[in-house]
């Protein structure tokens, strides 16, 4: 195993977070919040003394890393940016145990949402932005994840090849420099475009910049105890809904527009989710919401945030969170199983069942009406994904419900704990207190909210490496 490599490229995750602690010491510092600076300064110095050893550490190893210690390379960034992240919450007035301050900087480094902390807004302010980019941050490092990491060919379960990615040879090592950069500025340019929005849709800064960081990451974190307080007005939901769109839509779509490359020909699945969304959304547009708030929540809940405007006796729990299994584009910030997934497992099914019927007919393997070709490896990773996002669900379940939270409970938050989306009303979990589980539970909840990233599949293969050698 080549630790060396993989602390030299572990260094580069752990400066972002030494720049975030200096803005919040700056932020602090300008507006007289003075309860928190030092949890900030901690933070820093840790973050960078440990950055700075592991790059000396590993800078003369070999770059090259296998697949198996890309994947070791994720959890690590995970679990040591997760520890960093915590050191605020541990060390405020607010007396979080440890456990419960990595419960909550894991929950948004991996944009889930979940949160022990009530009555947000009595909190320091600075800790809600420390909390806010904590999301914003774990949305950059995962498109890393998944555009380089997640690309690999030797065993590309994301399956990025599938849907137009804006670099045919995105992996080349030359450009890779140039091609972070340019992830980071079209992440930049989409959260301006959110905090723009919601600014001049009148929602104050403060209140705009933290929704910002939780959209644009497809996250759960609020700045306030209820959405409501927040999204008010016709205006403020519409744009709240644009917001969700651009969040769960590839995410080059935006960066070909301003390029001007044909745009139903490269997004395609963008056209099928939009169509999927407006389905969605009519199956229960007679229902007793208002138009805007099931568009809200349809959307949310394929963007896997789970932020809505709707009340807790909805009676659609169900529907909501199968409509989080789907998620978003391939491509994006979003996690469940993705619709290009269930594309090809329908597509592939249906084309056996046309085979027996009619053996002599031609059959379209196409996805979603392009020029990609659905091939017998990306049905048998398809079939893989969808069976180990249940066996996960069963082991989660299995776990929970000796919680003594109940067996619907136990599976509506294993379900939303593997998307990554929050425990919001429109689920009917929205009573549930994280700080009252066993520890067993939140430490399962922890490891289930990492595995919902980045999928099962990816922990069988690192078991394979050690336990399976050939």
């Amino acid at each position: 195993m080549n630790f060396k490599s993989i602390s030299f490229y572990l260094s580069f995750f752990c400066f972002p977070i030494t720049f975030l602690s200096f803005i919040n010491i700056l932020y602090s510092s300008y507006f007289d919040f003075f309860l928190s600076i030092e949890s900030y300064f901690i933070t820093l110095v840790i973050s960078l003394i440990f950055g700075l050893g592991l790059y000396y550490y590993g800078r003369y190893a070999s770059k090259k890393l296998n697949y198996v210690e890309q994947l070791i390379l994720i959890l690590f960034v995970y679990l040591i940016i997760g520890f960093f992240i915590s050191i605020p919450f541990y060390l405020s007035k607010f007396q979080l145990s440890l456990l419960n301050s990595l419960f909550e900087s894991i929950s948004g480094l991996t944009s889930t949402g979940f949160s022990t902390i009530k009555n947000i807004k009595y909190f320091d302010p600075t800790l809600i932005l420390w909390r806010s980019s904590s999301q914003w941050i774990g949305g950059l490092y995962f498109l890393i994840f998944l555009i380089f990491l997640f690309s690999n060919k030797g065993f590309n379960y994301k399956m990025t090849d599938l849907t137009f990615n804006g670099e045919s040879n995105f992996n080349s090592e030359e450009n890779i420099k140039n091609n972070i950069l340019r992830i980071f500025l079209i992440y930049s340019i989409l959260s301006f475009i959110c905090l723009t929005l919601l600014n001049l849709s009148g929602i104050r800064l403060f209140n705009s910049l933290n929704l910002t960081m939780t959209l644009v990451s497809t996250g759960g974190f609020l700045p306030v105890d209820n959405l409501n307080e927040i999204i008010i007005t016709k205006t403020h939901k519409i744009i709240f809904s644009i917001c969700l769109i651009l969040s769960m839509l590839n995410f080059y779509l935006l960066f070909n527009i301003f390029n001007k490359k044909t745009i139903i020909k490269n997004h395609k699945e963008d056209v099928y989710l939009l169509t999927l969304a407006l389905v969605l959304v009519l199956l229960i547009y007679f229902y007793k919401f208002t138009f805007l708030e099931i568009i809200l929540s349809v959307l949310s809940s394929l963007a896997n945030s789970g932020l809505t405007l709707i009340n807790a006796d909805n009676n659609l729990s169900l529907y909501f969170l199968f409509i989080t299994v789907i998620g978003g584009s391939i491509i994006s910030n979003t996690s469940g199983i993705k619709l290009g997934r269930f594309y090809i497992l329908l597509k592939s099914t249906s084309a056996e069942i046309i085979k027996l019927i009619s053996p002599n007919s031609v059959i379209n393997k196409s996805i979603f009406n392009s020029d990609k070709k659905i091939t017998d490896e990306n049905i048998k990773i398809s079939f893989l994904i969808f069976i180990s996002f249940f066996l996960s669900l069963f082991i989660l379940s299995s776990f929970l419900v000796l919680d003594n939270i109940g067996f619907e409970k136990s599976f509506k938050l294993s379900i939303l704990t593997l998307t990554n989306t929050v425990n919001s009303e429109m689920y009917g979990l929205e009573n549930l207190n994280f700080t009252n589980l066993l520890t067993s539970s939140k430490i399962s909840i922890i490891i289930f909210m990492i595995i919902g990233k980045i999928e099962l599949i990816s922990i069988f293969l690192i078991f394979k490496k050690f336990f399976f050698k050939d």
